[in-house]
């Protein structure tokens, strides 16, 4: 399974749109309340053997939009991305007054196996 892929599959079932980067056309035509995306900014070998690369580390970012409190669903994304492991390395928030959301900035770790 794909990092994305494994990120979509673990929050979906929260019950809000998930989408990699941005939402698409259509779900933005839907005019979600709230909603998560994600990216990566950051990918590194994290252990070698033999000069091969046998795990690689990923830093994550989790963006979670709401018109409303978000608190609960701050606390569910950071339980489920830390059940299928990952670990959180620091979050921020803001009020993105442009498009009147409040925006959650999440930043995870990620460790799999297999090289490049």
């Amino acid at each position: 399974m794909s990092l994305n892929s494994l990120i979509i599959s673990t929050l979906t079932p929260l019950g809000f749109p998930v989408a990699f980067q941005a939402l698409s056309p259509e779900e933005k035509a839907l005019n979600p309340h709230t909603y998560i995306t994600f990216f990566e900014y950051n990918q590194r070998g994290a252990l070698f053997a033999d000069d091969e690369e046998i795990k690689s580390a990923h830093s994550i970012q989790v963006d979670i939009w709401s018109k409303y409190n978000y608190s609960n669903l701050v606390k569910q994304v950071k339980g489920s991305l830390k059940k299928v492991g990952f670990t959180r390395i620091m979050e921020t928030e803001f009020y993105e007054d442009e498009i009147e959301f409040y925006h959650k900035v999440i930043r995870f770790s990620f460790t799999q196996e297999g090289g490049i």
